[in-house]
């Protein structure tokens, strides 16, 4: 199962990339996310680990397995047999930029939780979309 969102953005991709790898920031832009804490210091790269609490769902560790800094970051968490895999990806469309958020549930139980889970996961990163839409538009806006 994978869900994926896309907007376009008012405000250029390195304004949001910003916003990307400031992770701690998150739940300050969207109510999908009630806390978020890195597990390490220094620049956001690949190995960067942080747990995320969300609405309804159990606290989760994330790492981050790809990134191509300024352009776009994967990282995974696993569970119970399912490993959810994101992917956060900004691309330069004018003087903005367009915003690609997905996630996809693969492993042995992914098919039976897809169901359960599905809706809340689309909400979710439709909400996290909107949030770092809005912020990246908002500073852009104040900047100029």
């Amino acid at each position: 199962m994978e869900h994926r969102v896309t907007t376009a953005v008012g405000a250029p991709p390195e304004d949001v990339w910003r916003l990307f790898v400031d992770v701690e920031r998150w739940p300050r832009m969207t109510k999908s996310l009630r806390e978020v804490r890195r597990l390490d210091s220094g620049p956001f790269r690949v190995g960067s680990r942080a747990v995320i609490k969300q609405p309804g769902l159990i606290r989760a560790r994330w790492e981050v397995t790809e990134l191509e800094p300024g352009r776009s970051f994967t990282w995974q968490t696993t569970s119970g047999g399912v490993t959810g895999v994101g992917g956060h990806v900004v691309t330069a469309d004018g003087p903005g930029s367009v915003i690609t958020l997905t996630l996809r549930l693969q492993g042995p139980l992914a098919g039976l939780i897809a169901p359960v889970v599905g809706r809340r996961a689309r909400r979710y990163l439709t909400v996290e979309m909107e949030g770092f839409r809005r912020t990246a538009e908002s500073q852009s806006a104040e900047a100029s």
